[in-house]
């Protein structure tokens, strides 16, 4: 018999060999109709495998983010089995779940897939769905595997096998599909009702720009097809939310092929707007006792070698910048953490310096595969709000709590309310992922559990094996208007880069000491950042960060002397305000105003001029009657003033 432990902390005793299915059939047919995998000993399992010896087990439904995970790999292996049976000879390289669905990259020959096939898939996947199949493992010898792939001849999985170690190889088969993969899978096909598959895209093997372009098919599956409808009506929402497409509506940003991919360009609307969040941040952080620091755009090659960097990320992710000098290796900037080290250590400090909070809008260069670019969320070049405190041991927990309220006091003023505290620690499994001592590590662990606690963070979770390579973090995961999440703000706590660099300070008793690292960034990028916000209000920004705040629409030329009085006045109270004197009627005038997203608009004819008023309309409120500009002005200013949305 073996102990089988729930997370609830109760104990069951069943006999050697059952399996989480059984298990759970024990306790309730519905919970076992509900499950799609299970958790045992912290790493997901197939329902069906066996489990022999004492285990902690958790069950995985839909609503978990794992189970989730299990039902979109198994969706990409029942649509490589519609790929097969319509495209025969196909071979495919690999198929993992994503944040939201899955795909499948898979070299096709000769043929070429289009849109239109996509439909045809997606019957074949429902017909394939409903024959319920289960999925099926089967531990397999190295040996076999590569013959079964030789007679195959898809050499993409041999490659993969080229890399395994015998006796941890596995098969995993639905229907007539056969493929290699460590899983784990749910049950059976069946499971899978509402399909979708939503994009077609080319992806370079491996993910080199060197080697041959595959096809990779992205899908979507869902348990019903009412979730699936639900979920269509939510990606049309996301596309009219799109920063790409607002970005370019409102004339924020734009991209160059000549200036190159991912190296965004400010218009100066949107130079404007991220000037204000800026000038917003450095106002926050000077009365918090920061000082402004500013640091090249590159780095010596043996300053990423002594952080470490150079060595965990690898010279690809850095670029070189030629010099005519041999031997003289010069980098892009990737991060600014480095050059603020060598900025604490170009003085004597003592402990009556501390903290010392060195901060810097630092430019980061960072090479990404083409096919990963998007917009502002994934580019090349990006401006951080980085800042890095350095402090005594004892300090590190106050100072980490005020960066917390740095960060909410940052989300509360753009309109960010949901958002989930995530603890990131290490993996103490895989010891290769990071550097510096277990001591260092538990005691800046600790510093960030206690500081989240005393804070009294509501939805909180830990993960595990998600932080930094140098030091756990407290990562803000920030929910939008539309239910999507995006990782926004992060809090870093090191004690490994002050002992790679060397860093000192003079403590009370006269000896030195080494002191602790804090790297924080609110915002984290603000090209990020404001693509995040930008799909969060839909491009309707809040009225202090608008880049236009006003509109002045006269009905004729007649009341374009009192307009310009208006617009006179309205920049002498420091609000940002236009005329549209365009000869249009006032009907096209107003409907460009609301499609430009400008909160107030300021409609003048022959009464307004007659009682020295202007009529007012607001963005998503319409007409808002007759006032005096005075009024006006005095709303903007305290909207303004109290950052509200």
């Amino acid at each position: 018999m073996i102990n089988i432990t729930f997370p609830d902390g109760a104990v069951r005793q069943y006999e050697q060999g059952v399996s989480s299915m059984e298990i759970a059939k024990s306790i309730s047919a519905g919970l076992a109709r509900k499950i799609l995998a299970a958790e045992v000993n912290g790493e997901v399992w197939d329902l069906s495998r066996p489990i022999k010896e004492d285990a902690t087990v958790n069950f995985l439904k839909w609503e978990d983010e794992k189970g989730k995970s299990t039902f979109w790999h198994s969706s990409a292996h029942l649509m490589a089995e519609a790929v097969e049976d319509t495209f025969p000879g196909v071979k495919f390289w690999v198929g993992p779940p994503i944040e939201n669905g899955f795909y499948y990259d898979m070299d096709l020959g000769d043929s070429v897939i289009t849109d239109s096939d996509l439909e045809k898939l997606e019957n074949k996947m429902k017909e394939l769905s409903k024959q319920d199949n289960p999925y099926l493992r089967k531990e397999i010898s190295k040996a076999d595997a590569i013959k079964y792939f030789e007679e195959k001849g898809d050499e993409y999985k041999l490659d993969l096998l080229s890399g395994l170690e015998d006796g941890k190889i596995t098969f995993y088969s639905q229907g007539q599909f056969t493929d290699l993969c460590r899983g784990p899978h749910i049950p059976s096909t069946g499971f899978i009702k509402g399909i979708k598959l939503t994009n077609i895209a080319g992806a370079y093997y491996k993910g080199d720009e060197k080697n041959k372009m595959l096809t990779r098919i992205y899908g979507i599956t869902f348990p019903n097809q009412k979730e699936l409808d639900e979920y269509l009506v939510f990606l049309e929402e996301a596309k009219k939310r799109d920063h790409r497409k607002i970005g370019k509506e409102l004339e924020l940003f734009t991209f160059s092929e000549k200036v190159g991919a991912g190296l965004p360009m400010w218009l100066p609307k949107g130079a404007m707007l991220r000037q204000r969040l800026q000038d917003f941040m450095q106002k926050a952080q000077m009365e918090s006792g920061y000082v402004p620091v500013i640091t090249p755009h590159i780095g010596s090659k043996s300053l990423y070698v002594t952080s470490g960097h150079y060595e965990k990320y690898g010279k690809d992710s850095f670029q070189p910048i030629k010099t005519p000098v041999e031997g003289e290796e010069f980098l892009l900037k990737p991060m600014n953490c480095p050059h603020h080290c060598e900025i604490y250590k170009s003085a004597p400090r003592s402990y009556k310096d501390l903290p010392i909070r060195l901060a810097e809008f630092g430019t980061v260069y960072r090479y990404e595969q083409s096919g990963e670019l998007h917009g502002l969320t994934r580019v090349r070049g990006f401006t951080q709000d980085d800042a890095h405190l350095f402090c005594m041991p004892e300090q590190v927990k106050d100072e980490f709590k005020k960066v917390i309220d740095l960060v909410l006091y940052t989300f509360k003023s753009l309109g960010f309310n949901d958002y989930t505290a995530q603890i990131s620690l290490r993996d103490k499994n895989d010891r290769t992922k990071y550097i510096g001592s277990d001591e260092n590590w538990e005691r800046a662990e600790k510093d960030i559990v206690e500081a989240v606690s005393e804070k009294g963070l509501e939805n909180v979770v830990i993960e595990y094996g998600e932080a930094a390579f140098y030091g756990p973090k407290l990562d803000f995961m920030v929910r939008d208007a539309i239910g999507r999440k995006w990782q926004l703000g992060t809090i870093q706590v090191d004690y490994n880069l002050p002992e790679r660099f060397d860093l000192i300070y003079i403590g009370e008793d006269n000896a030195k000491h080494r002191p602790v690292m804090i790297h924080r960034a609110p915002f984290g990028s603000l090209e990020r950042f404001i693509a995040v916000l930008i799909e969060n209000c839909a491009g309707k920004f809040p009225m202090w960060l608008v880049p236009v705040q006003v509109k002045i629409l006269p009905i004729s030329d007649k009341f374009k002397s009192y307009a310009e009085n208006v617009l006179f006045q309205l920049k002498n109270n420091d609000i940002r305000a236009e005329i549209d004197d365009r000869s249009e009627k006032i009907g096209r005038k107003i409907r460009d105003t609301e499609l430009a997203k400008i909160p107030v608009m300021l409609i003048i004819g022959e009464k307004e001029v007659n009682d020295q008023k202007v009529s007012v309309r607001r963005q998503g409120k319409g007409d808002l009657g007759s006032k005096s500009l005075d009024e006006v002005i005095k709303e903007i200013r305290e909207e303004v003033g109290n950052k509200t949305q």
